[in-house]
């Protein structure tokens, strides 16, 4: 039966477990219509435009 040869410390796990809980940073891409950044396939947060369509009604502050 496999049994492990020692105790593993506390360090060693940890350090063994850091790369798995790595944040990636989001994609952005430029509205063709604003210039705001946005995620892709998403509409504009900013201007309310999708694939060259209004789809989104945008209060104007």
């Amino acid at each position: 039966m496999a049994v492990p040869k020692g105790k593993v410390s506390r360090q060693r796990r940890d350090k063994r477990r850091s790369s798995h809980w790595k944040l990636t940073a989001p994609a952005l891409a430029k509205c063709p219509s604003c210039g705001a950044f946005k995620m892709p396939h998403r509409a504009c947060a900013e201007c309310g435009m999708y694939n060259g369509r209004q789809v989104i009604k945008v209060d104007e502050k």
